[in-house]
């Protein structure tokens, strides 16, 4: 897509980190722009931001696991701009901890939130915009899915997190791929950020009630205090990330890489694969890093 003023996005997740930025930049490029988001608060001050940048704004208040919200979400944004032409599947959650300690209230916020969001997104709106493409022979669109380096590589003690990106990889491609049978006018794009700011380690806060745990184990705590660490001290931000978003989209690339050292990484995953070859150990190259988890987590409680 290489025009976007006039155009509609619809961003979850807008109330902060890439959705935040990347309805600045939506705003700049003379976008409509409907912001969703679980967080009511960070959602009235992002929608107040960006309508005073002179955008169209309709801020949507939704849980994207639920399938429901979802649809409302899509109806909402159809009768006020129409179909969308990008949609940026983007909201989520992080945890952490050994992968047996993940209780079944960890997998259905996380899956919920991480992979069914998306899945929501894709059901609700690719038809909207293959409806859109079939009557306008100009219409253009394009979906962006918020996926993580988690999903190309498998970092221990983040199971539950690493499961769900893998699986927004694969609903990614697998869109990009059956998109491309059917229409011209859609192509999709993955976003595989590594550490960056944009607060998704305190994503707690917006755990339903209903799905919280009264204790963490010592393998979360100290998954949280890492991740706390790692995502505070990321140097590319939030912005240039939502930048390399539309450089995408204009360009039609999939592949949507934050910092593209840590490919090398995901090769040496990929080597494994196809050598048949045991995990390679994620801190060969950093071994004191490795030997202070283990000393961590074999440590009495």
């Amino acid at each position: 897509m290489k025009s976007f003023k006039g155009r509609t996005a619809v961003i979850t997740g807008a109330a902060s980190g890439f959705g935040l930025e990347t309805s600045r930049i939506a705003a700049r490029e003379g976008m409509n722009i409907v912001m969703a988001d679980v967080q009511q608060d960070a959602l009235d001050r992002a929608a107040a931001e960006i309508e005073a940048l002179g955008a169209q704004v309709l801020p949507f208040r939704l849980d994207v696991s639920k399938a429901d919200e979802v649809e409302a979400l899509g109806a909402a944004a159809k009768q006020r701009f129409g179909a969308p032409h990008f949609v940026f599947n983007n909201a989520g959650v992080g945890a952490g901890g050994l992968i047996w300690e993940h209780t079944l209230k960890d997998w259905e916020w996380v899956v919920g939130v991480n992979l069914m969001g998306v899945a929501h997104g894709v059901r609700v709106f690719t038809p909207m915009m293959l409806e859109a493409a079939a009557a306008d022979p100009g219409y253009e669109g394009h979906i962006t899915n918020t996926a993580s380096m988690a999903g190309l590589l498998n970092a221990p003690n983040m199971g539950v997190y690493n499961v769900t990106k893998h699986a927004v990889v694969a609903m990614s491609e697998t869109l990009y791929q059956d998109l491309s049978l059917v229409t011209d006018q859609i192509s999709a794009s993955v976003l595989c950020p590594f550490f960056v700011p944009t607060g998704i380690h305190q994503s707690h806060r917006n755990r339903p009630a209903e799905l919280k745990e009264q204790k963490a184990t010592q393998s979360q705590l100290i998954a949280q205090a890492m991740s706390d660490k790692a995502v505070t001290s990321g140097k590319v931000t939030a912005e240039q990330v939502a930048q390399m978003v539309f450089s995408a989209m204009a360009e039609r690339r999939f592949y949507i890489y934050s910092h593209p050292h840590a490919l090398k990484s995901v090769q040496t995953r990929l080597e494994d694969v196809m050598l048949g070859r045991n995990p390679t150990d994620p801190f060969a190259d950093k071994p004191h890093l490795g030997q202070q988890l283990r000393d961590a987590l074999r440590a009495k409680a």
